[in-house]
């Protein structure tokens, strides 16, 4: 796998990743691991997170950069 498509796949999963997120905080969904009610900040940094890496993945994967 060339480094090209490695960025573009984590590019893919870290934006719906970020998506999920996103819909989590828009249409107060509960989240609920293993009986561990999670709570809504976390879903705030891991949507930050998410998308800061998402960005990242597809900056790297811009034709022009070597």
């Amino acid at each position: 796998m060339s480094q090209k498509t490695f960025t573009a796949a984590a590019g893919v999963i870290f934006s719906l990743v970020a998506l999920l997120h996103a819909l989590r905080l828009l249409l107060n969904w509960d989240a609920v691991i293993g009986g561990w009610s999670v709570p809504v900040w976390l879903s705030w940094l891991a949507l930050a997170l998410a998308g800061y890496l998402a960005y990242t993945a597809f900056t790297l994967g811009k034709p022009g950069r070597k």
